[in-house]
């Protein structure tokens, strides 16, 4: 339970699975698990309660970049706990492999690698320098669902 206890050492709250729109089916897992990995679909940040944070929009227009960092940081920690009742035990991410960041921006908006940073910084200080390290992009879009500033996407090796 090394990972958990890092959450709890640093005051961070998994959030609850999130709420969908009422009418609105996903009709795929959040974390899709093969032998040795596990597919994390693309999540948005999330507020303890599984709702959506309240700064939503796009970064450089209504949602600054320092918010952006945190809804990055957000949508982590919503990750995570998709992993955990994927897996039952964090502990079995053995690396982070590869990240997909993508930012909801305004026109000019060309700083998304430093907003994907608020998920990057958050997976190497849980999991470290050697399993936390992971490839990565950082992409700005013209719209996300239902106007999150920031959606990832992961792969994780996994025992």
């Amino acid at each position: 339970m090394r990972i958990e206890q890092r959450l709890a050492e640093r005051g961070l709250e998994l959030p609850e699975p999130i709420k969908l729109q009422p009418g609105l089916a996903l009709p795929f897992p959040w974390v899709r698990l093969w032998p040795g990995r596990a597919f994390l679909s693309g999540h948005g940040p999330l507020q303890p309660d599984g709702t959506l944070t309240l700064a939503l929009g796009k970064v450089g227009a209504d949602v600054t970049e320092e918010q952006a960092y945190q809804a990055a940081r957000a949508t982590g920690l919503a990750m995570i706990a998709s992993l955990r009742d994927a897996l039952g035990d964090l502990d079995r991410v053995t690396g982070w492999l590869r990240v997909f960041g993508m930012v909801n921006t305004a026109p000019g908006f060309t700083r998304t690698p430093a907003v994907i940073n608020g998920f990057s910084d958050l997976i190497l200080d849980l999991w470290g320098p050697d399993a936390g390290a992971h490839a990565r992009s950082a992409i700005g879009v013209a719209e996300l669902p239902f106007g999150m500033p920031v959606e990832i996407e992961a792969e994780v090796a996994v025992d």
